[in-house]
């Protein structure tokens, strides 16, 4: 390929990370850093980011931080860091000095470097360029301006440097009520960047931190703390989501702000966005995840119907599906939805490469095979051999029992069948995979007409599913439908758990035009989101792992129930519960009519 080919088939960061080793800008130092607030579970955003920051650091021989921004006590907790470390991990990643036994082992936090950033906020306030305003948080908002109209100076914008360095010193020591004071940054009141307008870098907020305890009683804000975090970790390449394009000027303020008059300038680090990761028919705004999970609506942050990582790693997504998925939208700087069935069919491509193949019947009907005595003694069980998974030689096959009494797929029979329906009706003949042809004989009912059983007979010519022989004329007989099945007197009883999409709206979170003022996006849940199937059979290589299937690595058994879909074990209810992962073919947009 030729080297201008190549080169256009990177994406836009990697050019970027080409030209600068090129340049020797960084000294071919690569420094990535994935800095999630520990306020909720990772969603499948975030794996973008995560795939993105640590997968250009381990292309181009640098190393990724994983570092919290702890700023905001009031809504982090040490569950949520720890779940962050446990998905990072599960994806595949690594950050220095992770590998040892301890959850945390190599992990920064924002926390780690609060002194520092409070004693770079004194030396702005000294330099004249940072004050204390004791305006209300409504008059500061109110006094911010609009995109037309300037903003309004604080009446404390011009205070004395010693004056605001005292009243900050203050703030820290807890002298001072919550929400009385800020420290503000010295900018730009007439600004048309926002962000430039006098920003708060530090609030009094008496709160608990869940690692820095009672410590202190200012906690700086997101923006003040951002590239300076970056600054300290050395971070080359500051890697961050469009939405804080309009932020990178602040950030550049504060750092060259710093270093005016510096003998030893600090680190600048430099700041790249792109767009961020939005599928369709998902929400991933934690706040509103946090208020599916505390009203309810689903069982946890990990419900396998949850775009969080957890709720993906549960309903059987892999880790390799996810990356695929990330890899196949793209890093652009443009907005744009992304069909959620993308990331459907990059599992589905993944898990038919790997899954081993079962039979399962979810809503079982009886058969019994009433001519299995002339094959031999009626009640024995013959094992026949079945394909553990046909893209996979190297599989091997298993052992299927079969026996006179049988389960089918109670939709796979139908007594007044129209002419295309190929599956087994009265007098019509089907193929039970693996095993043998038989024709229905007999349909036997209850008290109120409901079907309980199918009497069947079974060509013993047919061994494996195989054809009969030619008949005297020479002709072979033949039959179009091939139905999974389970022995009665070895299946395993368990419950399978079908989901669905969360969301029936393409765009969860989208008021309708028409909307009454009340409307909310929890009303465009799916109702049909979950069908939980009780009294499901199982073949009996479900019941206990089998030497043919693979090692997973997270532990999480996962299956093509054929015809069915693929499926896995839930990992939070045992080895009696199955939860779908994906169908077999995208359904979903063939019932809205896009298949």
């Amino acid at each position: 390929m030729p080297e201008t080919e190549a080169a256009s088939q990177r994406h836009f960061i990697q050019q970027i990370i080409d030209a600068d080793n090129a340049s020797g800008k960084w000294g071919g130092r690569v420094v990535t850093r994935f800095p999630p607030e520990p306020n909720g579970f990772l969603h499948i955003g975030h794996a973008k980011s995560i795939w993105l920051n640590f997968g250009l650091a381990r292309e181009f021989g640098g190393h990724c931080n994983l570092r919290f921004d702890d700023t905001n006590p009031t809504k982090e907790e040490q569950r949520y860091v720890d779940s962050i470390i446990d998905d990072i991990r599960w994806l595949g990643f690594r950050w220095p000095d992770a590998g040892g036994t301890e959850r945390e082992s190599g992990v920064l936090f924002a926390s780690d470097y609060f002194d520092r950033m409070y004693e770079w906020a004194l030396d702005l306030v000294d330099k004249g360029l940072a004050y204390v305003d004791e305006q209300s948080p409504d008059e500061i908002r109110a006094n911010r301006g609009s995109p037309s109209t300037p903003g309004t100076p604080s009446p404390y914008r011009d205070r004395p440097a010693a004056e605001s360095r005292e009243l900050l010193e203050k703030m820290k020591r807890g002298e001072v009520a919550d929400g009385s004071m800020v420290l503000r940054a010295k900018i730009d009141m007439a600004s048309p960047n926002f962000n430039l307008r006098d920003p708060v870098m530090y609030r009094v907020l008496k709160a608990h931190h869940h690692r820095t305890g009672d410590a202190w009683s200012i906690y700086p804000m997101y923006d003040w703390a951002h590239g300076l975090e970056d600054s300290i970790e050395g971070v080359t390449h500051s890697i961050c989501t469009l939405e804080f394009e309009d932020h990178r000027p602040l950030y550049d303020w504060f750092i060259e702000s710093i270093n005016q008059g510096r003998a030893e300038p600090i680190h600048h680090p430099q700041q790249i966005e792109f767009a961020r990761l939005e599928p369709s028919f998902i929400i991933t705004s934690k706040r509103k995840l946090l208020e599916l999970v505390e009203g309810g609506h689903v069982s946890g942050w990990d419900d396998p119907r949850m775009p969080t990582v957890s709720g993906l790693r549960r309903r059987g997504y892999t880790p390799e599906a996810i990356e695929r998925f990330c890899a196949g939208t793209g890093v652009t700087k443009y907005k744009a939805v992304i069909d959620l069935g993308r990331l459907e069919n990059a599992c589905r491509e993944h898990l038919n490469e790997v899954a081993p193949r079962r039979m399962a019947v979810l809503r079982p009907l009886k058969v019994v095979i009433t001519n299995w005595g002339e094959g031999g003694v009626e009640d024995r069980t013959e094992m026949l051999d079945a394909v553990n998974n046909p893209e996979d030689e190297g599989a091997g096959t298993r052992q299927v029992p079969f026996s006179r009494e049988l389960y089918i797929e109670r939709d796979d029979f139908m007594e007044d069948a129209p002419r295309k329906f190929f599956r087994l009706k009265p007098g019509g003949e089907v193929r039970l995979r693996y095993a043998y042809w038989v024709t229905c004989n007999e349909v036997i009912k209850d008290d109120a007409g409901n079907i309980t059983e199918l009497r069947c007979t079974y060509d013993p010519q047919t061994r494996g599913g195989d054809s009969p022989p030619p008949d005297a004329e020479g002709k072979v007989r033949k039959v179009k439908g091939t139905l999974h099945w389970v022995s009665a007197a070895h299946a395993i009883d368990a419950e399978v758990r079908l989901y669905e999409r969360l969301f029936s709206a393409e765009s969860p979170d989208k008021k309708p035009k028409d909307a009454p003022a009340a409307w909310d996006f929890k009303q465009n849940l799916n109702p049909d989101s979950l069908d939980a199937v009780g009294g499901a059979k199982l073949e009996p290589a479900l019941g206990e792992r089998q030497d043919s299937e693979p090692e997973w690595p997270d532990g999480i058994r996962r299956y093509q129930f054929e015809r069915l879909g693929y499926f896995c074990v839930d990992s939070g209810e045992g080895e009696s519960v199955f939860n779908r992962t994906v169908t077999l073919k995208d359904s979903w947009a063939k019932a809205k009519g896009k298949g």
